[in-house]
């Protein structure tokens, strides 16, 4: 995960991303919820949404995160008959944090991120 990123932005840019994550990562659990207790036949695409919301928030696994909200925002763009913008402007963002990277305040950042070594004698 270290070498996809050069540094895990903190500080205002860290908090940035985090507040990206959160909101687009709220918006696919939301969705993928409220979808799943009607008689959608998609039931997997819903489950796949909420859990990669998740995961979105947290910053686990940052990269494949937003390769799979790109390829829901697209699928939800392209199959919906009304407005295609939210599903557009979900993909944008998921493919924007799989460009910048999580952020200083993520998951990632704390498993994979840089490590201080102190060596004392």
């Amino acid at each position: 995960m270290r070498r996809l990123f050069s540094t895990f932005a903190r500080g205002w840019p860290g908090a940035g991303l985090l507040l990206l994550r959160l909101v687009a990562g709220g918006v696919l659990v939301f969705h993928g919820i409220a979808r799943l207790g009607g008689e959608s036949p998609e039931i997997i695409l819903h489950l796949l949404e909420a859990g990669d919301g998740a995961l979105f928030m947290a910053g686990l696994w940052t990269p494949i995160a937003s390769g799979v909200i790109v390829i829901i925002a697209i699928y939800t763009a392209w199959s919906d008959k009304g407005n295609p913008c939210p599903g557009v402007f979900l993909g944008v963002i998921g493919a924007a944090l799989a460009l910048l990277g999580p952020g200083g305040w993520s998951l990632d950042a704390k498993l994979f991120g840089w490590k201080q070594i102190d060596i004392r004698r």
